[in-house]
């Protein structure tokens, strides 16, 4: 220890060891750069182009983006830091809880849906079509992947009927 130093500063100081833990524990747990698999996964599965897992989506989304910070809606919403699908920003990325009859995936991005439907259209080549003649139509693609108004961004998701569970053989009643 050099020679000039108060004989206090020698001894270990627990505040200052634990500030010091702290601080390189919040900078490990920092969020990640968002998965390499991003737009490949959660892209496709937007798109109707894979299947519709929710538990898987939500593993893959609580590994990728953290906790979800909210449920609402029959889902969970994750905030989605730096993700962009089609050239676009994600914000929020959301998967259905058990208690919808369907099991879904979505995504909020930042761009009204007429500028979304353009920029997959551009990428993937992927239609859709305005089924409504509303104010502010839904647009679907085959295989039923949809985008709507969402306040003055917009949601793209795809949803599906849940899977019926498996049918029990009946218990055979003896007297």
């Amino acid at each position: 220890m050099p020679a000039g130093l108060n004989p206090a500063a020698r001894r270990w100081r627990p505040g200052l060891a634990c500030c010091a833990l702290m601080l390189a524990l919040g900078c490990a747990s920092a969020r990640a750069a968002v998965p390499t698999t991003f737009g490949t996964i959660v892209g496709n599965a937007l798109l109707c182009r894979d299947e519709v897992d929710n538990k898987y989506f939500y593993n893959y989304l609580l590994n990728a983006f953290g906790p979800a910070y909210k449920h609402d809606g029959g889902a969970y919403w994750f905030k989605s830091d730096g993700a962009t699908l089609w050239g676009v920003e994600i914000s929020e990325l959301m998967v259905s809880d058990d208690t919808s009859t369907f099991v879904f995936v979505g995504a909020v991005a930042e761009t009204t849906p007429e500028l979304l439907e353009q920029a997959i259209t551009t990428q993937v080549g992927m239609r859709y079509a305005k089924i409504d003649s509303s104010a502010f139509p839904v647009r679907e693609a085959r295989p039923a992947s949809r985008i709507v108004y969402f306040d003055r961004k917009s949601k793209i998701y795809c949803a599906k009927f849940k899977p019926l569970p498996p049918v029990q053989p009946k218990a055979v009643r003896t007297r």
